[in-house]
């Protein structure tokens, strides 16, 4: 070696911990997270840190839906992260020190090729939520690019569908303040006739700004690239990369341009601009500050989750809507509200459930079909193991769905009712299951003349 050269030593790589969604616990090892062991604490020991660590990480767990549980056992103190029903990934803080020193990723148990399917088929009806955290270390690797690239395409989508041509002072009557409010004519009109909501306004359309489209320009085609790098294996990176290419022919003469932060920032502050136009700011500033749209470019990606749960009564709901399209069923669902059906209880002080609302329900004349939408794997399990060595807190679990549904069926006076409880199986599963003909079971009550069939339906998830 020459002299006076010196070896720079590679970066330290941060643990990256992986779990599958309503899955197993993973075991945190405190070395990362409680200071390197000392004459005081012996290694593996929290050393009194865990509640610091707790603490710390307490909105990041939540809003992962990851449990924290502690126990006792031969080597001494353990701490755990339960997963629950949501995938994503976010930093895990120090218990010392209070900065990133690893990252979790909770990864969907039906693979993420099933949940980009499904979000595929249903036209992303749940996108990811981002969260306003650290960068989580390791994580750009370990998820595909669709999981960021496809919110920001729609971002970018919305925010050319909201341009207007030109960029210059406009004025409008709003009913909340924008901009700089017109006194004069708000004293003259509007408080003249009686319209005091009424807000004569002056603010900058920021509309067609070329600039602005060339900065949209360029985080298309960085989006485009990590697309096309891992489309041959990636049916939703394709076609979501074929969705970039259509918005890329809308700005065919643009010529792309990298922003700066600063301007982002000014234009952030422009008046006060509408949602679509923050949105899409801020998926700009996602690419210029290489958040990691994941698929191995950068190591380290953006804080983000998705609730799988959500995700799977969309898909159900499609399924659902396409069976009744056939047969001419009416379909209303409770994510707008359709189903609801309120409780009217003696002592308000002591309700405990203010409504019943079904996931979906389907009407055909003088019968009612009613589905809800369970993300467990029940069905694959009382297949595989049958119901006598089905976990007792499984079964429990499966009771209550057994009798919400049917509480559910109560609420509709009619001759004939099918109560649908649907759960996700893996392609392989439903594919045995099906060649049987025992992806569905039924059951059939029959009380007062009135005949109630009960079904377990188990789906694809996503085909």
């Amino acid at each position: 070696m020459a002299r006076g050269s010196t070896k720079r030593a590679a970066p330290k790589q941060l643990p990256l911990y992986t779990a599958s969604d309503n899955g197993s616990p993973v075991t945190i090892s405190p070395e990362p997270f409680a200071g390197s062991p000392s004459g005081m604490r012996r290694s593996g020991d929290w050393g009194g840190f865990a509640d610091a660590f707790l603490r710390f990480n307490r909105g990041a767990l939540a809003a992962l839906d990851v449990t924290p549980e502690t126990a006792a056992d031969s080597s001494g103190f353990a701490l755990r992260l339960r997963p629950g029903g949501r995938t994503g990934a976010v930093p895990l803080r120090s218990g010392q020190t209070g900065n990133v020193a690893g990252g979790l990723v909770v990864q969907p148990r039906f693979g993420w090729s099933g949940v980009g399917r499904v979000l595929a088929e249903t036209g992303w009806p749940a996108f990811p939520e981002f969260h306003p955290l650290p960068m989580v270390p390791g994580s750009g690797r370990e998820v595909p690019p669709w999981v960021l690239a496809g919110p920001v395409l729609f971002r970018l989508e919305a925010l050319l569908k909201q341009m207007r041509r030109g960029y210059q002072e406009r004025e409008e009557v709003l009913s909340q303040p924008r901009g700089r409010i017109l006194w004069r004519r708000y004293i003259d009109e509007s408080l003249g006739r009686g319209h005091w909501e009424q807000l004569p306004c002056r603010f900058p359309d920021l509309g067609h700004d070329p600039q602005l489209r060339r900065h949209v320009r360029w985080a298309l085609e960085r989006v485009y690239a990590d697309l096309r790098r891992v489309a041959p294996t990636d049916r939703v990176a394709l076609d979501l990369a074929h969705i970039a290419q259509q918005l890329m022919a809308l700005l065919s003469g643009v010529v792309p341009l990298r922003p700066r932060s600063a301007e982002l920032a000014r234009w952030s502050r422009v008046g006060l601009i509408d949602t679509t136009m923050l949105r899409g700011l801020e998926a700009i500033a996602w690419i210029d500050e290489e958040r990691g749209l994941g698929g191995g470019r950068e190591l380290d990606g953006i804080a983000w989750s998705l609730s799988l749960s959500q995700l799977w009564e969309a898909y159900v709901e499609s399924v659902i809507r396409r069976e009744a399209a056939l047969t001419g069923g009416e379909v209303k669902v409770a994510r707008r509200g359709e189903t609801t059906v309120p409780l009217a209880w003696t002592d308000p002080l002591h309700r405990s459930l203010g409504h019943l609302a079904p996931d979906i329900v389907v009407r055909r004349g003088r019968s009612v079909h009613i589905v809800d939408a369970k993300y467990k794997a029940h069905l694959a399990e009382l297949d595989d193991v049958g119901w006598h060595r089905f976990a007792e807190e499984t079964r429990a679990t499966h009771r209550a769905d057994l009798h919400q549904i049917l509480a559910y069926a109560s609420l509709y006076d009619t001759d004939e009712i099918t109560a649908s409880l649907v759960y996700p199986l893996r392609r392989e599963t439903y594919q045995a299951l099906a060649a049987q003909g025992r992806d569905r079971s039924v059951a059939e009550l029959v009380r007062g003349g009135r005949r109630v069939v009960l079904e377990l339906r188990g789906l694809e998830f996503g085909k």
